[in-house]
Formats: C-alpha cells, structure tokens, sequence
C-alpha cells in the first residue's frame, strides 16, 4: 500500500466512508482496508471525532463556512478554494467518461472527458483539416 493510498484512507474514514466504499474506490481488498484502520485507530472514533472537527470548515483552508437555511451543504468558502483544492486531489475526482483519441489532422494524442465523438485535438486542427489553405485568409 502507497503512502498517497494511506493518506487517501485517511480522508476518507474522515469523512465516514464505508471500508467497502474506500476499497472499490482504491482497488484494495476490504479486509486490508480494515485491517490498516484497526492498526492505526481510523474507527468509529476517529470518524466521530473528525466529524466534530470539519463540520463548518472548508475542506481547503480550514475557514468556518456559513450555511443558508435549506441550502446543500457547503464544502468550501470561496470558488478559489474550491479549484484549489481539486487542482491538488486529482486522485479524488470520479470522472468516468474519459475517452482517449488521435487527432485526425495532426495525428496528436490527446483525451475528452464526455465526448466519445471527437476527431480533432483543437479548433485549430478542425479549421485547418476541413477548410485547407483557406482559413489563413
């Protein structure tokens, strides 16, 4: 087990995540998830007690957050701290529609997330291929 997998563990019981929900997320067996958290005390516990200390903050800077009446619970105070931090946990992101192609004019490998038609890398490329010498002018 990684250190990056350890630490992803970590957050995760934090937040109350199921030893099942981490070990699909991580492709780890459920019982060496369980068995990490016995080692280094992540049960009920910790999960009670981180829960008691992150409530109201933001995920990224720690700042209390205010919530509105009947408003989805915040994560984060700002859209600064939001990017932030997703910019530093790729690893968190559950992005299942990433379709990998080749560039039809320039022959570039490149990858678009929800969009299984794709034929060119870029704009560029489109005009270039479709238009020839044209889309100079």
């Amino acid at each position: 087990m990684t250190a990056l997998q350890k630490e992803r563990i970590k957050q995760m019981r934090a937040k109350g995540e199921s030893y099942a929900v981490i070990a699909t997320a991580l492709g780890i067996s459920e019982n060496t998830i369980k068995s990490y958290c016995r080692r280094n005390n992540l049960g009920i516990e910790f999960i009670s007690q981180q829960a008691a200390v992150t409530d109201d903050a933001c995920e990224n800077c720690g700042k209390p957050l205010e919530h509105s009446q009947g408003s989805k619970r915040k994560r984060f105070c700002s859209d600064i701290c939001r990017l932030a931090w997703w910019n530093t946990h790729p690893e968190s992101m559950n992005q299942k529609a990433v379709y990998s192609f080749i560039c039809l004019y320039c022959g570039a490998a490149f990858t678009a997330y929800g969009n299984k038609g794709r034929k060119y890398c870029s704009h560029a490329c489109y005009v270039a291929h479709r238009f020839g010498k044209r889309a100079a002018l």
